[in-house]
Parts: structure tokens; C-alpha cells; sequence
């Protein structure tokens, strides 16, 4: 039993650490952020695969639930906020970063070299001994932090609650202004409307009558056209907004042209039709095809 239990654990780890290596190097060397986090998470799962195969429950649990949940959460989240292909500053804003880093991933690298040369020539009971005598891998866990490396393990999380709270002060700014309230803000609205004719209601949600609800596409109005202002100004000035592209409108003017030809039909009155892109007939063909469909149904 006890044979089965190390080659299945050495079958693991074979198995694991080469793909850990791989996705190490991929998420530094990779060119993208998205795929600098995908490799990341490979990184984190594999880790903790690692972990249940040392009979580490504890850290196996922390490692998905912790790092691969709450911190993958949160890069991903800083990933949406500041965008994806948002270009990385390559230019040295603090001076001595660079050597500072080498000097450092140096010494992780040598810490790491001593930690495994330990393991190699040194004797250790293994992480089963220690479980059973601490009466599993919880209450082992529970004993070091608590008990002989309590002082660390508070410093620590001092250190982490100061971090916090030195990024909300860094953060937070003074308002030059008070904010404004919902009625001052319906005030404004009704006197912008009566000066200078603007909207009163609030400008579109983008994707309204478009192929997609995304927010890069713009709301279409009644005879296909882009409303002004669905789309975020930042995504404009991006390019990522999808502000001329003829399928887009085509369901709208479609749409139209069909229920003027009806009112057309009824009442004799000729309707203002839409000009289709030349890539019309074949997709107001298609949905057409799907709205027969549909009501056979």
C-alpha cells in the first residue's frame, strides 16, 4: 500500500511539473496579459493537484479556493477595468527597478537551489509522519501557524490589512465638486433640454436592436441608424467600437422595410424605404428562412 501511494504520487508529479514549467515560462514570456492569466490559473490548479497528492488537503483546498478563485478574480477584474489590449509601459519609472528585480529573482533562485539540495541529501520523514502525529494535515497546519510561527502569521496579516489601506488613501481623491443628486440631476436634464434641445431621458444601453449586446455595439434606432451616445466615449476613442459595419443594421432595416411594404399594402401610401448593404439579400434571406421557421412552429 505504501508503494502504491509513492509511485502514484512520483506518477503526479512527473506528470505536473513539466506542465507547471511550461506554463511558468508561458505566463512571463507570453505577449498578452489574457494569456499571461490563463497560464497563471493552469499554474495554480496543477499546484494544488500536487498538493493532494502529497496528502496535503488543507493546502490543496486554500490553493483552489484562495489564489485560483479570490486572486484569479481579482487579476481578472484589473484586467476589465484597465483593458485587454491596453499596451504594457516598458519605459523604468523607479530608478534601480531592474537591478532591484535581478537581485531578487537571484536570490529566490538561490533560496529555491538550497531548499531542494535540502531535500535531496537530508533525512525527512515525509509529510505523512507529521500529519499522524498531529492527527491530520489540518491540525499540522494549524499547530505551525498558530503555535510556532504565530508572530509571523500576524505580522504578516498586519502587513496585508496597512497594504489595503495605503491603496484606498492612495487612491481616493477630493471632490472639486458636490456630488450632484438625482433631483439636481433631473433639473439639469429639463434646462439642457430647453436651451439647447438635448435628450432629457438617459442616453442607450448599447446593443438595443443590434446582432449583439456587447458594448462595443452600438443601439440601433427604428430605421437602423447608430444612436448617438450608446456607445462609451473611452471605446470610441479606442477604435474597439462597432460603429460602421453593415450587418449590424441590416436586421433594423430589414425589419423596417417589411413593415413599411405591409402599411404600404393596406393603405395604398407609399413608405421611405431603407437602402440594405449589397450583403443583403442572402442574410435578409437567412432570417427570413428563420422567422418561417419559427412560425411553423
Amino acid at each position: 500500500m505504501i508503494g502504491m501511494t509513492v509511485s502514484l504520487t512520483a506518477i503526479t508529479f512527473w506528470v505536473c511539473a513539466p506542465i507547471m514549467v511550461v506554463l511558468g515560462f508561458g505566463m512571463v514570456l507570453a505577449r498578452k496579459v489574457v494569456h499571461s492569466a490563463l497560464c497563471l490559473a493552469g499554474l495554480m490548479v496543477a499546484l494544488g493537484v500536487l498538493y493532494a497528492s502529497i496528502n496535503a488537503p488543507f493546502l490543496f483546498v486554500a490553493q483552489l479556493i484562495v489564489y485560483t478563485g479570490s486572486v484569479m478574480m481579482l487579476f481578472l477584474f484589473t484586467m476589465m477595468l484597465i483593458g485587454v489590449d491596453t499596451a504594457d509601459e516598458l519605459k523604468e519609472t523607479i530608478k534601480g527597478q531592474r537591478v532591484s528585480a535581478i537581485v531578487i529573482a537571484v536570490a529566490l533562485a538561490g533560496l529555491l537551489g538550497f531548499t531542494v539540495l535540502h531535500a535531496i541529501v537530508g533525512q525527512s520523514g515525509g509529510l505523512s509522519v507529521i500529519n499522524n502525529a498531529a492527527g491530520g494535515n489540518a491540525q499540522a497546519v494549524a499547530q505551525l501557524i498558530f503555535g510556532r510561527y504565530a508572530v509571523a502569521f500576524e505580522a504578516a496579516s498586519a502587513l496585508v490589512i496597512t497594504a489595503a489601506l495605503a491603496a484606498m488613501v492612495l487612491s481616493h481623491a477630493e471632490r472639486l465638486t458636490p456630488k450632484e443628486r438625482q433631483r439636481e440631476r433631473a433639473d439639469r436634464r429639463v434646462r439642457q433640454f430647453a436651451s439647447d434641445a438635448l435628450p432629457v431621458a438617459p442616453d442607450p444601453a448599447p446593443g438595443v436592436y443590434a446582432r449583439h449586446n456587447a458594448a462595443t455595439y452600438p443601439a440601433l434606432l427604428p430605421d437602423g441608424t447608430a444612436a448617438p451616445g450608446s456607445v462609451a466615449p473611452a471605446l470610441e476613442a479606442r477604435g474597439q467600437a462597432v460603429l460602421a459595419e453593415p450587418a449590424l443594421k441590416l436586421p433594423a432595416q430589414s425589419l423596417h422595410n417589411r413593415l413599411a411594404a405591409q402599411a404600404t399594402e393596406l393603405d395604398g401610401q407609399p413608405r421611405l424605404m431603407a437602402d440594405l448593404p449589397d450583403a443583403a439579400p442572402a442574410l435578409t434571406a437567412k432570417a427570413d428562412d428563420a422567422e418561417d421557421q419559427e412560425a411553423a412552429k
